[in-house]
């Protein structure tokens, strides 16, 4: 699994494609469409260049392209009627395949070309909402499926972390806080790492002109109390995705709430797939539980945007 990925079983396009691989076989050998290595043994893999032009076949596919009319074109046409197609009718799923190929390639230029197009049209929030939740949960499909490697994940979520943190600090400069009385706190707990979800959501109050102090990973309880000492009014924001462990927290919101929470109007809102694991009976009505970072700006009635379903 730590090993780079540059080499594809037809298991793999099937699952970054979505075409079936006894599909895949056929258009193969009908159409002469991919020209797959063989090893040793003589098991097929497929090359970055067969990935990518699995991608934009099957992206013209599903628009409405015959194979038998696909298999007449050389690359460059393929990626020119994939380009047309996504301009006329601003599918994502043209910029996502664009994604996966900067992903898998290691391609950053690629990652900010195609950023940069897409923020031309959208704004951020539009992005992360159209363009990364669906690419981020296509992301964990590929790992359930051990098509994808942690440096490929590591590489492409670091990119995404740097552009959530650039339309950040252009957020905070362009507005003013007005009320220091009142102050968002972001945090995960010890241990858990996974904060894009969290970023996201500082960048959302940050654009708001509220008052965010962003924490980040691994926060210690005890480091919670001395923010609870600066203002009167706070809103922690925190979200479990593989920690505290299931065992442990219950234990953990009930810390949480001795000392961030009790005599205080102080409010705790949650979201991540260990939330769910939280015995609501144990929880006060200052603590607030989401399925997502995104029904936890709902829930703050900060966001206008529509409610997707992601793990994000």
């Amino acid at each position: 699994m730590n090993n780079i990925k540059t080499k594809f079983s037809i298991k793999d396009l099937e699952n970054l494609s979505g075409i079936k691989a006894h599909t895949i076989r056929i258009w193969e050998k009908r159409y002469s469409l991919f020209q797959p290595n063989r090893s040793e043994t003589n098991i097929r893999n497929y090359s970055l260049k067969s990935l990518q032009r699995i991608l934009n076949i099957s992206y013209l596919n599903k628009n409405g392209f015959k194979i038998s009319k696909i298999a007449k074109l050389n690359d460059e046409e393929i990626s020119l009627f994939v380009n047309e197609i996504s301009e006329k009718q601003r599918n994502n799923n043209s910029a996502i395949n664009a994604f996966k190929m900067s992903m898998f390639s290691f391609d950053q230029s690629l990652f900010y070309s195609t950023f940069n197009e897409l923020a031309s049209k959208y704004t951020f929030t539009e992005i992360f909402y159209l363009f990364f939740v669906p690419f981020l949960d296509e992301i964990g499909l590929l790992w359930q499926t051990d098509t994808l490697t942690p440096a490929h994940e590591h590489f492409i979520v670091e990119l995404i972390k740097q552009k959530i943190l650039v339309n950040t600090e252009k957020a905070i400069s362009k507005t003013k806080v007005t009320n220091k009385d009142q102050a968002y706190v972001l945090f995960l707990p010890a241990n858990e790492v996974h904060e894009l979800g969290l970023l996201f959501i500082n960048y959302e109050l940050s654009e708001k002109g509220l008052h965010t102090i962003y924490l980040g990973q691994s926060v210690p309880t005890d480091s919670l109390e001395y923010v609870k000492d600066y203002y009167n009014d706070i809103t922690f924001i925190s979200s479990f995705t593989v920690k505290p462990e299931a065992e442990i927290i219950d234990q953990y919101i009930q810390e949480l709430t001795r000392k961030v929470l009790l005599n205080t109007n102080n409010k705790l809102y949650i979201s991540g797939r260990q939330a769910q694991a939280i015995d609501t009976s144990l929880i006060n009505d200052q603590i607030f539980i989401s399925e997502s970072s995104e029904q936890v700006l709902n829930n703050l009635t900060f966001n206008n945007h529509k409610v997707v379903n992601s793990n994000i």
